[in-house]
Parts: C-alpha cells; structure tokens; sequence
C-alpha cells in the first residue's frame, strides 16, 4: 500500500483501492465492491463514518493515517 506524497495527486487505483485487503473486499461484497470507484463514490459517506469509529474493518482500527487518505478521497 503506498500513500500518497505531499504534492502527488490521490489515485483511487495506487492509493483509495490499495487501502482495503482482499479480506475486505470479500467481507463487503454482498452490499457494494470496495474495489470499484463507482461503488466506493456512492458509498463514501457510510464507508468514511464506519473508519471514524473505528467500527470498520472489523479486525481493528485503520491508522490515522489511512483514515485521512480515505477522507481526502
């Protein structure tokens, strides 16, 4: 998973995408696709609230730091 730079432009494929595991993926496939921007677009502002409350993923909390590229998204 690479972050994005200071003055790099945020990418769903090389940064958004990259964020959940194939775990996540798979968890979260009967509701939408976390692999597809489309799906993580239209389900941005549940995803988002899920990762402030550390309620997603259900194996623990997400860095801060991965919270905030998510957010930028």
């Amino acid at each position: 998973m690479a972050l994005p730079g200071p003055d790099e432009a945020l990418s769903f494929e090389s940064h958004i995408k990259a964020l959940f595991r194939a775990e996540d993926h798979n968890s979260m496939r009967w509701a939408f696709d976390l692999w597809n921007v489309d799906d993580v677009r239209q389900h941005a502002p549940a995803i988002l609230a899920r990762l402030h409350i550390w309620a997603m993923p259900c194996d623990g909390a997400w860095p801060a730091n991965r919270v905030d590229v998510s957010n930028a998204g």
